[in-house]
């Protein structure tokens, strides 16, 4: 109850910010320090008809921000959109967990499947992506009581560079046992279980991984390949050009992005230039972004700045200040919770568990009784 009374003083705090914002195109945020910023973040999407995103500096911001947001909203509609591989042009770096997310957000916004908030870095958005037609072109969708043979679905899982395994175990995988067809597709994160009467599909299930049990009874759902695999073959495009025009773009700082994508873009060049002229791949151009170009692209999007680097845009100033650090010195805590009390302050302690709450509980009521 008091974690519901908290959020509703953040609301008429923020109230009148976001009416401000919602009237403009651009605007500035200033003064939100920590998880100041993940409160506001979460407060201004349940304010908005379209999506979110918010642009942080680096993988691990992003992380963070996507913990709380995690922590504050309690569902399904908050995803991240990492880098698929750590250096330009190294394919054999790739990371299929990462595929899988970056799928399931494209596969969000082309399905237009509601308001999400995506939670991304410059590395990520550094790398083009195919086209929403030649994504829907790659996705073959699967339905309960669809006429859809075994053999059909094995080879279209073929041309989609799927591998035959005896048990799938990352996305990208299939295997086949009689009837029964499992796949991993780099559209979720549990692989599907396709059961067939003849040519008919009898049923769609989740399963676990590790104990092969079955986790959630579904009607349908769609196999999307490994988006980022081919470099030959399909056009490319900016991700701000893939997603709704609507959706809202919180950057957190707009310079460092620009200089980070040109860093990266630079280094693809050169990469590229030494490569083996024998091994025909895309130019860096028809693959990766640079920052000039994405700073063009987030002109036809409503965005935030976290630091003033839009001069014709409105200011908006939070008061907030960053914890203290009592290293585990619990009556500097307390000693900081009473000088704010006595200032008129109320004060609210967020604990990601009731484990951590009790442990906090228990913590206080040791010290007032050994006081």
């Amino acid at each position: 109850m008091a974690l519901n009374n908290f959020f509703g003083e953040i609301s008429k705090t923020h109230k009148e910010h976001i009416n401000i914002i919602q009237k403009n195109k651009k605007i500035s945020l200033g003064g939100l320090v920590g998880s100041a910023f993940s409160f506001f973040s979460k407060e201004l999407f349940n304010s908005l008809n379209s999506s979110l995103m918010l642009v942080l500096n680096n993988k691990e911001e992003a992380a963070y921000v996507l913990n709380d947001l995690e922590e504050l909203n309690n569902s399904n509609n908050i995803l991240f959109y990492p880098a698929s591989y750590r250096r330009p042009y190294e394919i054999e770096e790739i990371d299929n967990a990462n595929i899988l997310l970056r799928s399931e957000v494209l596969n969000k916004f082309n399905a237009n499947d509601g308001k999400i908030i995506t939670v991304t870095y410059p590395e990520a958005l550094f790398e083009k992506i195919i086209s929403k037609t030649t994504l829907e072109e790659s996705t073959l969708s699967v339905k309960v009581n669809d006429k859809l043979s075994i053999d059909f679905i094995n080879e279209t899982l073929f041309e989609y560079d799927f591998k035959r395994v005896d048990f799938v175990t990352e996305p990208g995988e299939f295997s086949l046992r009689g009837g029964i067809l499992d796949v991993f597709s780099f559209s979720n994160d549990l692989p599907f279980r396709i059961e067939f009467f003849g040519d008919e599909i009898d049923s769609i299930r989740t399963f676990d991984i590790e104990s092969q049990l079955s986790v959630e009874k579904i009607n349908q759902f769609n196999i999307i390949p490994n988006i980022s695999k081919s470099l030959s073959s399909e056009s490319r495009q900016n991700f701000f050009k893939y997603i709704d025009s609507n959706s809202t773009i919180i950057i957190k700082d707009r310079v460092f992005l620009k200089d980070q994508l040109n860093k990266l873009f630079d280094k693809a060049e050169q990469i590229f230039e030494n490569k083996n002229a024998e091994i025909k791949q895309l130019s860096p151009k028809s693959l990766f972004v640079n920052g000039d170009d994405t700073l063009k692209a987030l002109e036809d999007f409503k965005t935030i700045d976290l630091t003033q680097s839009q001069e014709d845009s409105p200011i908006i100033k939070f008061n907030t200040t960053p914890q203290p650090s009592f290293n585990k010195q619990f009556d500097l805590l307390i000693e900081d919770l009473n000088l704010h009390h006595d200032k008129g302050y109320k004060t609210y302690i967020a604990c990601s568990s009731e484990q951590q709450a009790k442990r906090f509980h228990d913590i206080f009521e040791n010290i007032e009784n050994t006081e």
